[in-house]
């Protein structure tokens, strides 16, 4: 498989863009003071209720918010001190009368029942990260983030961060008692299986990162349930199938799918999407591009479609996208002439268009993209290139032309292959270009790319 591009974002690593630094800021380790406590049990109830007088008398104000909740009842029955696993994780109890259990007791005990649920699913832990999940403080766990809660119903754990951490194992259903979770970020581990049905409830998650792991089956479908989700991860792992319409209607503003076996076409949703980055390189996506696609919110600033097995045209409205900056198509089968609508990518760094089949000659339109650093369209089939392409190399642009069909050029494709052109039955919808092309009228021209690759009668 063919190595997949790094991504070119400015903003890489992606999670700690605007949303990670703000998360971050608001997420830090609970420093509550431990519950100093302990209860002597006597044969007589006087010392049994001296003792559960003293310790009331010694536990601090903050002790309500201690490691999972801390329940106190005094009552008639006799007085004693215990704690339990699950919604009592942690817990103090004192007698058998009234229970007056903190509410962010609650929220940190489901949250305890969570990570000892998951810890017990990890075969190896290597590293010793999920090893110092161990007591009910489960702010002080390894790559456990804690952060106070604004309604003063005290601290809740926000974000996981166990990237790295080479941990072998699955994920478990009681995930799902995060529900104040808002960045999982689980990348490079040697996670499988597939993803629990039941995070669809981790309704306060905004980052979703399970990249370089061994998860497998279908897309996890569970993760479109997620209404604050805002960037999907799951590059590098085994899933496979296609990918579902809702994908693209949902509100992501990144999403990385790379690097997996997903198959059959693109959806026709694409062009819903109101993401900044898309990278669908290195699966076996085939059929045509989208002709939704140029009708994509204008904030896209990178899609890679590099390494599947897509054909037909590269789509006109691909002028639209003003604002992109990494736009990669190599190493699929498209064919046909480049659309002059290039030319309106005025902020492009990166165009890879090499490894495909397409004809006709490289237009002074697109050499003249004043932001190019790379442009690439080896080994394809083009005829010519315009005198504004060859001062590229004195623009210091990267330009890669060889393997083409380009007459009086070194590096090409000998003439027997050239003597027919890929795709002479393929007719691209391309807009008349007698006129100089205005590219902010470009949206209004978008609806008439109805179909980008048709055939010719």
């Amino acid at each position: 498989m063919h190595d997949e591009l790094k991504p070119h974002h400015s903003l890489s690593p992606f999670p700690l863009s605007r949303l990670m630094w703000t998360t971050l800021q608001s997420i830090t380790k609970s420093q509550n003071t431990p519950l100093q406590a302990a209860a002597t049990h006597t044969h007589s109830r006087m010392e049994r209720w001296l003792s559960a007088l003293l310790l009331l008398l010694a536990m601090p104000v903050e002790a309500a918010y201690v490691g999972g909740g801390v329940s106190i009842g005094i009552g008639g029955g006799n007085a004693g001190v215990g704690s339990g696993r699950g919604g009592g994780a942690g817990s103090v109890w004192i007698g058998g009368g009234i229970d007056t259990p903190a509410s962010s007791g609650s929220r940190l005990s489901n949250a305890y029942t969570a990570l000892q649920a998951w810890k017990s699913a990890v075969t190896d832990d290597p590293n010793k990260v999920v090893g110092t999940w161990v007591g009910s403080d489960v702010c002080s766990y390894k790559g456990v983030f804690c952060s106070d809660s604004q309604d003063g119903m005290g601290p809740f754990v926000a974000g996981i961060d166990l990237n790295k951490a080479n941990v072998r194992g699955t994920l478990v259903k009681e995930l799902s008692l995060l529900t104040d979770l808002t960045l999982l970020h689980l990348n490079s581990n040697r996670f499988s299986g597939s993803v629990p049905n039941t995070l669809g409830d981790l309704s306060s998650l905004q980052e979703l990162d399970l990249s370089n792991n061994q998860f497998s089956g279908p897309f996890p479908a569970v993760v479109l349930e997620m209404p604050s989700l805002i960037y999907l991860d799951l590059r590098f792992n085994s899933f496979s199938g296609s990918i579902p319409e809702d994908l693209f209607n949902r509100k992501l503003d990144a999403i990385f799918v790379n690097n997996n076996n997903f198959e059959g076409e693109l959806p026709q949703s694409l062009g819903n999407s109101p993401a900044s980055v898309i990278n669908l390189a290195n699966n076996k996506f085939s059929g045509s591009i989208p002709a939704s696609f140029g009708l994509m919110a204008s904030k896209l600033k990178e899609i890679l479609f590099l390494n599947n097995q897509l054909s037909g045209c590269v789509p006109e409205g691909v002028g639209l996208f003003t604002e992109m900056k990494v736009f990669d198509v190599s190493h699929n089968s498209l064919m046909g002439h480049l659309p002059d609508t290039l030319s309106c990518l005025s902020q492009v760094e990166v165009l890879n268009l090499g490894h495909n089949r397409l004809s006709g000659e490289l237009p002074d339109l697109v050499c003249s993209l004043k932001s190019l650093m790379n442009l690439t369209v080896a080994y394809n089939f083009l005829s010519g290139l315009s005198q504004e392409c060859t001062k590229l190399f004195f623009r210091s642009v990267g330009f890669d032309f060889s393997v083409n069909c380009i007459p009086n050029k070194d590096m090409q494709r000998p003439q027997p292959e050239c003597s027919s052109t890929p795709g002479g039955g393929l007719s691209c919808l391309r807009i008349p270009s007698a006129q100089p092309l205005v590219c902010g009228a470009m949206a209004v021209l978008s609806g008439t790319a109805a179909d980008p690759a048709s055939k010719s009668p």
